[in-house]
């Protein structure tokens, strides 16, 4: 690898894992300034992954992609670095190397020579040979190969990039409790007006630049409680509008009322016609899939709002996998829905009145406007008036929680739940999931709501499980 012209002290040289090009194909392009260099192993990774219609076999395809780009129209001598150019990513200004013969691969002799991961650390000592005065530093994905890198003195990083926050204590909540002082600081020149039954405010003061649209406020002292949703804000002023109240049995949905504050704002955007995309975050128990259910079903079945209700769910295994499973499309995803199982038979024992009989007329009709579909036949699809719940979508990657939401047509709703603290997908963290992704990037639209759920209602020893465990 010859010398750049320019003095390269001041940029790095970043060593890519196959495992980085896999999650992510656009990593190629994330180091601004900087270098990256491509071992020969990885090449050939990336070629053994490329079949398949998995998400790591189309990442694999479309990094080849973006490599034959960039070298199909390099120059012949490409030792000296092919720029890393691309109009979609104008702050990368750095270059591209493949390994060539001028880096040589030095490993201690007890590291096993064949073995992918030792090729590539091979690679990492031989450019720090070759260019002593500037970082090279190897990224990977895989915490065993950094730990090994580190262990043969060698800088290891994990991929970042792709990381909505660093700290997920700072993901929009949702939910924001007001100040003690609130009505003396923004009520001042404050307007209110009545329509529909529903009290309005516009309130005025330095905490409305603060604030997003479709954000739940409240205000509890004394017994009493003010609870409102952000219709407007600017960085002066903000419209407020005062919430139904689904913690009244006048109220119920479905015959479920809510149990707490959180619960009664998840209501609130779910039977909210104009909130097309609402994600729900919380642990077991806090009613993510009851209350979602039960919104759907009378949006579905008695205001004809949606013609079905469509569920689907990443299907990761919490244990050992037991292999492939008979049956049409929803027989094999029947075994993960065990969670939409439970939440009906909740749902169809709130009318006592009804009998036996009764209950199991409205479970058949119920069962003939759910569909569970399996997320692997999801693109190229389009639902039109379709309620669509996702389930477990802190598995997904944010490619993949795009190519869902996009398939939503006119009339449809998608609600996506999940707990980022239990994620069962390799190489994502909560910082990276796609669920904080588009937690993150939807809110303060204005056909968009998010709560997290805190307060768990299941039972009083799942509630100390998941307090103690």
């Amino acid at each position: 690898m010859r010398q750049r012209k320019k003095a390269v002290s001041d940029t790095k040289l970043f060593v890519l894992d196959t495992n980085v090009l896999l999650h992510d194909p656009t990593s190629l392009f994330r180091f601004e300034e900087h270098d990256i260099c491509l071992p020969m192993f990885v090449l050939e990774e990336l070629d053994n992954k490329k079949k398949g219609t998995t998400e790591v076999a189309r990442n694999a395809r479309q990094a080849s992609r973006f490599l034959d780009e960039i070298v199909s129209d390099a120059p012949h001598d490409i030792e000296a670095g092919i720029p890393l150019e691309s109009p979609m990513h104008k702050s990368c200004t750095g270059r591209l190397f493949l390994q060539t013969s001028f880096i040589k691969q030095e490993l201690p002799n007890n590291l096993e020579l064949g073995k992918a991961d030792n090729a590539i650390l091979g690679v990492v000592i031989g450019l720090q040979a070759l260019q002593p005065e500037r970082p090279v530093i190897l990224v990977s994905k895989d915490i065993n190969m950094r730990i090994k890198a580190r262990a043969l003195g060698l800088e290891a990083q994990d991929y970042f990039n792709d990381k909505v926050l660093e700290d997920t204590d700072l993901l929009y909540t949702g939910v924001l409790e007001l100040p003690a002082d609130f009505w003396e600081t923004h009520g001042r020149d404050m307007k209110s007006w009545i329509k529909d039954g529903q009290t309005y405010y516009q309130i005025h003061g330095p905490l409305c630049g603060a604030l997003f649209v479709n954000q739940f406020v409240y205000r509890e002292e004394d017994g009493e409680g003010f609870y409102a949703i952000v219709l407007e804000q600017n960085d002066t002023s903000a419209v407020l509008r005062t919430l139904t109240d689904y913690t009244n049995n006048k109220n119920n949905v479905w015959g479920i009322v809510a149990r707490n504050r959180e619960q009664n704002f998840v209501l609130n955007l779910l039977l909210n016609p104009e909130i097309d995309f609402v994600t729900l975050l919380g642990q077991a128990g806090t009613g993510k899939t009851l209350l979602t259910l039960a919104a759907g079903l009378m949006q579905t079945l008695e205001a004809k709002l949606y013609s079905e209700i469509i569920i689907t769910r990443v299907t990761v295994p919490i244990g050992e996998d037991i292999g492939f499973l008979p049956g049409t499309e929803e027989e094999k995803m029947t075994p993960w829905m065990g969670a939409l199982e439970d939440n009906l038979d909740v749902l169809n024992k709130t009318d006592e009145d009804a009998g036996d009989w009764g209950r199991a007329a409205t479970r058949d009709l119920i069962r003939s406007r759910i569909k569970v579909k399996s997320l692997n036949f999801m693109r190229g699809r389009t639902f039109l008036n379709k309620y669509i719940i996702i389930d477990e979508s802190q598995n997904l990657t944010p490619k993949q929680m795009k190519t869902l939401i996009t398939r939503a047509g006119p009339g449809t709703k998608v609600v996506c739940m999940g707990n980022i603290a239990q994620i069962d997908t390799p190489y994502l963290s909560e910082g990276s999931s796609g669920l904080t992704y588009v937690v993150d990037r939807f809110k303060g639209w204005q056909h968009g709501g998010h709560i997290t759920l805190l307060r768990g209602e299941r039972s009083r020893l799942a509630d100390h499980a998941g307090e103690v465990l």
